[in-house]
This record gives structure tokens, C-alpha cells and sequence, in this order.
């Protein structure tokens, strides 16, 4: 299993059970160096909806009851198993990310930190089980990521730009 990306590139792999065991020793390692209980811990993301193509990027979903109380022994837990804060500023969340080396140019995995079962939480859980359920919206998601990719090797925002309506269509069917 080859996973990662570098820098901006946009690179589409085809689904492997292989992401499934990956997210199971990472949610581990979370439970046991970070304190993190397991039904807080999800493997979100296409990589975790089976017969997805995928940028090789573990996505992994963390919740805590107050992301304003996360504090140093959380940052160091995580940091403790490789994963790192990154600078990244969105309401509502922290992101964590796991690189190859301290190049710090490959990131293979990622840590979304959010308060547990609010907007965000609830919105990842359900885009992720709503395309693992409905075939039709897994097939347009597949061919809206793969047409972009034929066109862009690089440009990551712009490819996440590129599919955010769809993903928001998805969010509005859980209201």
C-alpha cells in the first residue's frame, strides 16, 4: 500500500481494503497514546467507503466534548504518534496531519479533531455512510473526482473546491 500525496499534487487511487487496517492500528495507537475512547474514532473519507477511488490520505475523524479544552496532553498524544497540528484554520475543528519523513513533504494521513456529535461530526459520519449505502451517489462522486483528475495533476484546493457542492448536496438530505 502505497499512501501519501506531496504538496499540491492530486493523485486518484482505486480502493483497497488495505486503508481499512491502516485506520484500525491508527485508531489504536490513538486510544492508547492519546486517551481517546474508540467510539469517538472514525475512519471518514473516501478511503473508508469500500469500491471509492481516493487520494491515498487516511482521514480520521477524532471528537472531544469541548474542542476549547483541548489542551497540551492531547497535541502531545497525538504528536507522540507522529501526527502533527498543522496551521490549517477552520471553525469548528483541528487538523492533524502524519507525514513520511521530516521533509514533511509526503502527508499520508490526516486527523480531523471536532466536538463530538455536533454539525461536523454528525455531517462527516453521514456523507461517508450515505455513499457507502447509495451506489448512484457513490458512481457521480466517483466520475465528478475522476473527471477532475484527468484534467489537474496538481492544484489540491481547487480539486476540493471542485467538489464541494456535491458534498454539501449530500450534507442538506441529512436535514
Amino acid at each position: 500500500m502505497d499512501l501519501g500525496i506531496t504538496g499540491d499534487e492530486i493523485k486518484l487511487v482505486s480502493y483497497t481494503d488495505e486503508w481499512k487496517k491502516e485506520f484500525s492500528k491508527v485508531k489504536h495507537e490513538i486510544q492508547e497514546n492519546v486517551h481517546i475512547e474508540a467510539d469517538c474514532i472514525e475512519h471518514i473519507g473516501s478511503t473508508a467507503i469500500e469500491g471509492m477511488v481516493s487520494k491515498p490520505v487516511i482521514d480520521i475523524l477524532v471528537a472531544v466534548d469541548d474542542l476549547n479544552a483541548v489542551g497540551k496532553s492531547i497535541i502531545d498524544g497525538f504528536k507522540s504518534i507522529g501526527f502533527l497540528r498543522l496551521k490549517v484554520e477552520r471553525p469548528g475543528e483541528i487538523i492533524f496531519a502524519k507525514f513520511t519523513d521530516s521533509t514533511f513533504q509526503k502527508r499520508t494521513h490526516y486527523i480531523h479533531l471536532v466536538e463530538y456529535e455536533k454539525g461536523i461530526w454528525n455531517n462527516l459520519i453521514f456523507f461517508r455512510d450515505y455513499l457507502s449505502a447509495n451506489e448512484e451517489a457513490k458512481g457521480e462522486y466517483i466520475n465528478l473526482k475522476l473527471d477532475y483528475a484527468k484534467k489537474h495533476s496538481a492544484g489540491i484546493k481547487n480539486y476540493t473546491d471542485h467538489k464541494e457542492s456535491f458534498v454539501k448536496g449530500i450534507f442538506q438530505k441529512r436535514k
